[in-house]
């Protein structure tokens, strides 16, 4: 019987590079592909056509003695994903980027490559994991908890889930820099690693006045408001802030001030306390649940990254929405952001933060 086939995207960086390490180990034939979405002038050598991570991936391949592909996806990428999170910001609104990209684009691209390449599974570096419940896949948390990318990934389908490989879930990050350094590859494991969007190198301001050079001049002039509406100075445009946001606001009241609302049809930015950030509910667009688990009294939510999963109830209203309520209230809801649902250390569902006003037209709904 051959070895299984399956189809590792590589970005050249440590975390893809151990993944195909350890399925050659555990007997899998490795085939790499390198997605090549965006590119930035930095990652070019001089007289240098392909960006270094593809060089790197490439180089990686020869070294392990697999198959390696680049696929150039620049075109779609943009219209698809730069797109939708250029739009999300002029709409005022907060953009999960990797979210809509590994759902829509990534593991579409993976999984029709994997299939003309005569793949079984797709395997990716991220950090997480698939466990099966009643023989479904379902998406669980990766052991490491600082490095846990099960957010990012909740919008993936069970059929999705069920080609992938995650061979990194169950590792954690140090242990992996040195398993990678073991294995010869010192530079990689060393190497630093990028947290923001692919396309985004540094500030979204700055990419967002590369992409629309003439925004400065269609929203400059707007302004700070309090609760009541009575104006309290004038900022740079509501694209280049986010809910919450207290540093950078430029504007001096006596005590500190948070952006509490964003209003894009206005062009105005509430300000207000700490306490005017907090919400009891949420309602969550584009709602998906495995209904296993929907009336499960051990639910929680989590509304960013970078914060802990809060014990909430989820409710239905309709087909695409849901109202969650968190059993304490949780500060900065920002529209646009992804709520991911967990049940215990599992990914059950999740869906994309609304404008709180919206509540009372769907409170007495489902």
């Amino acid at each position: 019987m051959r070895n299984q086939r399956v189809l590792v995207g590589m970005s050249g960086g440590v975390d893809s590079s151990a993944v195909c390490m350890l399925l050659q180990e555990q007997g899998y034939e490795v085939i790499g592909l390198t997605l090549r979405m965006w590119d930035h002038s930095r990652q070019f050598a001089e007289g240098s056509a392909d960006p270094d991570y593809v060089i790197e991936a490439r180089e990686l391949a020869a070294s392990l003695g697999i198959e390696h592909h680049t696929l150039d996806l620049r075109e779609p990428f943009r219209n698809e994903v730069v797109q939708y999170f250029i739009d999300e910001y002029m709409r005022g609104r907060t953009p999960n980027p990797c979210v809509m990209c590994n759902r829509f684009f990534k593991w579409r691209s993976l999984i029709d490559e994997a299939d003309r390449l005569g793949c079984e599974k797709v395997a990716t570096g991220h950090y997480a994991r698939i466990v099966s419940v009643d023989d479904i896949p379902v998406l669980a948390c990766g052991v490491d908890s600082h490095k846990d990318q099960s957010y990012f990934l909740w919008r993936l389908t069970p059929e999705q889930l069920a080609r992938t490989l995650f061979p990194l879930g169950a590792w954690h990050k140090t242990d992996l820099k040195e398993y990678v350094r073991e294995k010869g590859y010192v530079a990689k494991a060393a190497k630093k690693e990028s947290m923001e969007a692919c396309f985004v190198p540094d500030d979204y301001r700055d990419f967002l006045r590369e992409m629309l050079p003439d925004i400065d001049e269609r929203v400059a002039g707007g302004s700070f408001v309090d609760a009541q509406g009575r104006k309290l100075g004038t900022h740079k445009g509501y694209p280049f802030y986010t809910i919450g946001q207290r540093k950078g606001l430029e504007i001096a009241l006596g005590h500190p001030a948070y952006v509490v609302r964003i209003n894009a049809q206005k062009n105005t930015i509430r300000l207000g306390t700490p306490e005017e950030l907090l919400a009891s509910q949420a309602l969550l667009s584009g709602i998906r649940i495995d209904e296993r688990f929907i009336h499960s009294a051990t639910l929680s939510v989590r509304i960013r990254y970078r914060s802990a999963a809060m014990p909430a109830t989820i409710r239905l209203a309709d087909d695409d929405h849901a109202i969650v309520t968190f059993a304490t209230p949780v500060s900065a809801l920002a529209p646009g952001q992804s709520a991911v649902i967990y049940n215990g250390d599992m990914v059950v569902g999740g869906g994309i933060i609304e404008d709180s006003r919206l509540l009372r037209k769907y409170e007495n709904a489902g």
